[in-house]
């Protein structure tokens, strides 16, 4: 299998983390076979074929193995207990569904890397909310199809804990240990079918209701705490045995222990600097190691580089021009927006990412960070109607 030529890539998923696959599919030489539900979905207009329905739908994903070398994952919606027959069949899934399969559930998840010794905050699944091992604040999670915030509550009192499970009954939950972090770190990974593995520069993630607001990379931390994430991200994917890339989100708190929060087994919104600001991005590496290629490089093309989603304020279907052509204007900005046709607050429109320096020159990472800030500050600025 792992000699065979990929020429066709099916992703189960059309959003825009499939549609900016496009680049380097082309690059590449691959073509791809996207399963999305709506013709309107981002990435229909750059794939050779399309199967439409639910991503959840092992039928369609039959059909869409008949069309395609080797399959891949834009999210994580699937119905893995309905695809392991096709598995069985010899339908290649890269990651594989042994890979996924104790990913998918955030409590089998963080029981997971517990079990191959990396460190995460405390966390317990929640059966009954009377009897608890955490203090007040904690935080409460959907074990399932959480992102963007949604699924995720900071909770204050046992009072607000009974009214959102009351809220979300039927959903099965999980609670964990509230981490009064210094910074929110992130990492992409990569790991090819012959066991290499790559790792991208830490980068430092801002949220805001658990949204993604804007990426710094470099992250400004110690030689020590890049080796301690570079190591957690080499032993998971070698443990796991991967063939793809991962999103890995952490903690660092003012002791400087760093702690994982959650694995994403695909492209990631913190990695989104790497179509502009890396030698090879992470959609390249992601079709490189289900393609069976070798891996890239995944050097910083400059000094360093900030990423701000445009995201939704507003129900509108306004395309926001004037604000794209402002933030363009910006030196060396790359502005990519996803055409999606419907805004709704917090909704991913596009993203910004803006390069400082050659990456020859050295600058310390007090002036890269506000230099670096500065810009995530006039993006958001111009896009929220501030300037």
């Amino acid at each position: 299998m792992t000699q065979m030529t990929v020429k066709r890539v099916g992703v189960i998923g059309g959003g825009q983390l499939a549609w900016m696959m496009a680049e380097a599919a082309q690059k590449l030489g691959i073509d791809l076979v996207i399963q999305t539900p709506s013709k309107g979905d981002p990435a229909v207009s750059i794939a050779k074929e399309v199967v439409f329905a639910s991503i959840d739908d092992a039928v369609a994903t039959a059909k869409l193995s008949t069309l395609c070398d080797v399959i891949t994952f834009e999210n994580e919606f699937i119905n893995l207990e309905a695809l392991k027959s096709l598995e069985t069949q010899g339908v290649c899934f890269r990651p594989s569904l042994k890979v996924l399969n104790p990913l998918l559930d955030k409590y089998q998840q963080r029981c997971y890397l517990k079990k191959i010794g990396l460190p995460t905050p405390q966390f317990a699944a929640l059966e009954n909310p009377s009897q608890l091992e955490f203090d007040f604040p904690l935080v409460l999670k959907s074990r399932r199809h959480g992102y963007d915030g949604q699924g995720t509550f900071i909770i204050q009192s046992l009072e607000q804990l009974k009214a959102t499970c009351n809220r979300l009954e039927g959903v099965s939950l999980m609670v964990e240990q509230f981490i009064p972090f210094e910074r929110e770190l992130a990492v992409m990974a990569a790991r090819s079918v012959t066991g290499e593995v790559i790792v991208y520069p830490v980068v430092e993630t801002y949220q805001q209701d658990q949204v993604c607001h804007w990426v710094i990379v470099p992250a400004g931390v110690s030689e020590k705490i890049q080796k301690e994430i570079r190591e957690i991200a080499d032993h998971l994917l070698n443990q796991l045995g991967v063939v793809g890339i991962f999103g890995i989100e952490l903690f660092s708190t003012s002791q400087g222990q760093i702690l994982v929060n959650e694995i994403a087994p695909r492209t990631h919104n913190s990695g989104h600097y790497t179509l502009d600001g890396c030698d090879t991005s992470q959609f390249e590496m992601q079709l490189r190691a289900v393609s069976g290629l070798s891996l890239g490089s995944p050097k910083l093309k400059s000094s360093g580089a900030v990423m701000v989603n445009l995201l939704g304020y507003e129900e509108s279907h306004h395309d926001y021009s004037e604000q794209r052509h402002k933030i363009a204007k910006i030196a060396r900005s790359f502005v990519h927006w996803y055409g999606k046709t419907e805004s709704r607050p917090g909704r991913k429109l596009g993203h910004a990412t803006v390069l400082i320096g050659d990456g020859e020159e050295y600058i310390t990472h007090e002036t890269s960070r506000k230099q670096l800030l500065a810009i995530a500050q006039k993006i958001e600025s111009i896009w929220y109607h501030q300037y």
